[in-house]
């Protein structure tokens, strides 16, 4: 395998003639360059070495099949821009498979996102509205999420219910200040039942290690929940408020 000096004058050439071609796929298909640069760097760096390799930017995520440029042909290797990213990913989700090329719609939420990943990490203010509006939508959650959360319940700038999935006794010996209604994963049919009208409504689950509120979270998706988040690692790694 040939080697690539990344200080090289060759290499740095071959990068900015890489950056330029990202550019012309942007216009050409009205794309933005993902929010983190680490990214854009490192698969610009990628197809840059593979031109150099293999006279073409093949996608630098998959492995490069063939040891001929005939071999390489037959075995429908990806070009970047590649087929499934256009008619499938980014169309999808958003972003390519390497996540260099977007959509200006992803782009603008993935950094929204950032920065609320900061704020709530950081503690360095409270959520905007439209922060706490847009983490409450996550499936997903830590605590310190789940904190801020809970903090701009209280000031009334979102609205959802916290629910525990544990069982009474580990209700009693502690729960989650502004934990809502306990539903006991050992209880799921009995009261699964009685809630088909919250469909609609904002939930977020816990337990203790976010297993069995896990399991709860994609049995209500599948059965036609639309909101419903999970308390990731579970009452064990929430930092905030206890009651018992």
């Amino acid at each position: 395998m040939q080697q690539i000096d990344i200080n090289s004058p060759e290499f740095q050439a071959e990068l900015e003639k890489t950056w330029k071609f990202v550019e012309k796929v942007n216009r050409q298909f009205g794309f933005v360059q993902n929010p983190d640069e680490e990214i854009n760097e490192g698969v610009a760096m990628g197809l840059a070495r593979n031109r150099m390799i293999y006279g073409k930017r093949y996608c630098p995520c998959f492995m490069v099949i063939g040891e001929t440029p005939e071999e390489r042909k037959a075995a429908d290797n990806r070009i970047c821009p590649c087929k499934p990213a256009l008619e499938h990913e980014i169309p999808t989700q958003g972003y390519c498979h390497c996540g260099i090329f977007c959509t200006p719609e992803y782009a603008a939420r993935h950094a929204r996102e950032e920065k609320i990943e900061e704020v709530v990490h950081t503690h360095s203010r409270g959520l905007t509205t439209e922060e706490a509006q847009q983490l409450v939508e996550k499936e997903q959650l830590d605590g310190d999420e789940l904190e801020a959360l809970l903090e701009a319940r209280e000031l009334g700038m979102v609205s959802f219910e916290l629910i525990d999935v544990r069982e009474p006794m580990e209700f009693q010996m502690g729960h989650i200040k502004g934990t809502d209604q306990l539903w006991p994963t050992s209880q799921f049919y009995d009261w699964f039942e009685k809630i088909q009208n919250k469909k609609s409504d904002r939930l977020i689950l816990y337990c203790h290690t976010g297993s069995r509120s896990y399991q709860v979270q994609h049995v209500m998706k599948a059965q036609g929940f639309e909101h419903v988040g999970n308390l990731t690692y579970g009452i064990i790694a929430f930092d905030g408020e206890i009651e018992r």
